[in-house]
């Protein structure tokens, strides 16, 4: 009985400290969005800063205890007449009207940063190219199968002329990926922009890479003679040649050997003097590659 009268004064004693405790006042601080007032009609601006600050509240324990949530929810509204003239507004100097417009009881008494800056240089709109960069690394025998798809392709930025002018991509923030045996598709965010004055739209694009198992295939290529200037009678031993190549499974079946172009170049004969002529593959499929050419050099007869 005494040990259950002691608990229950010990719980009314540590309400009673409770309540004193949150009826002191304290500050405290909240972070909140800016929204402007009173623009300049003649000057176009762009703030140099985040669009929000930190305030710093005085008011008792108990608004403390619930008013982040509402300060969360109420930007501070910020007048910027004096831009006419300046390109800075004072915060500290619009307290009093700040608070004079708040349907809360409590009282902001300093703000963080005190200072806002604005851009005031002329600005442009441009749209540039977006760049993947990407760090990828492929299980055995996968590989990239396809061209990389961005949506959108373009993002459009805007800032001042000068600075503007010297963007010719933006870049994504690096995709790194291991062992990757399918497609990759998902959302990239962009470089962060470093500079106050300039924003772009969007801040993410969607990447898709499409990724395939390898296999490899060999095709008999006829070889084309380039560079015979002085038409001569050239046959070429043999006319044919074999290349083995790498491809997707999915177009494994398609691959034939008008996809390739094979070529021997005679003004090294001409100019050099060579005895035989190496073989150069001028062109092939994207995303393959040639693993092996049989003969890689032919043996040829001018007939003049």
């Amino acid at each position: 009985r005494r040990l259950s009268v002691f608990i229950t004064c010990l719980v009314f004693a540590a309400c009673a400290w409770l309540f004193t405790a949150l009826s002191n006042t304290y500050k405290f601080t909240v972070k909140q969005a800016i929204s402007y007032k009173n623009l300049p009609q003649k000057r176009a601006f762009y703030p140099l800063q985040s669009d929000t600050v930190t305030t710093i509240v005085q008011g008792t324990g108990w608004q403390m205890l619930f008013a982040k949530g509402s300060y969360n929810n109420k930007p501070v509204n910020i007048d910027l007449h004096t831009l006419e003239s300046k390109n800075y507004v004072v915060l500290s100097q619009q307290l009093k009207q700040i608070n004079a417009k708040k349907d809360l009881n409590h009282e902001i008494i300093a703000i963080n940063p005190d200072t806002l800056y604005f851009d005031f240089s002329n600005r442009i709109i441009k749209k540039v190219p977006v760049a993947l960069v990407a760090n990828i690394s492929y299980q055995k025998q996968f590989a990239q199968s396809g061209n990389v798809a961005i949506r959108p392709q373009y993002v459009t930025i805007s800032g001042p002329a000068e600075t503007i002018g010297n963007i010719k991509v933006w870049k994504t923030d690096t995709v790194k990926l291991a062992d990757v045996n399918e497609d990759f598709t998902r959302r990239v965010a962009l470089h962060e922009v470093k500079e106050g004055n300039l924003s772009i739209i969007p801040k993410s694009v969607s990447v898709h890479i499409p990724v395939d198992e390898y296999t490899e295939k060999t095709l008999e290529i006829p070889v084309k003679v380039i560079n015979n200037h002085h038409y001569y009678d050239v046959k070429i031993f043999p006319q044919k040649i074999k290349v083995t190549f790498t491809t997707s499974l999915t177009d494994y079946p398609d691959m034939n050997e008008d996809d390739f172009e094979a070529v021997v170049d005679l003004s090294l004969w001409e100019q050099y003097g060579y005895h035989n002529l190496p073989v150069k593959i001028t062109r092939m499929p994207s995303f393959s590659k040639v693993t092996k050419i049989e003969p890689r050099v032919i043996d040829f007869i001018i007939k003049k």
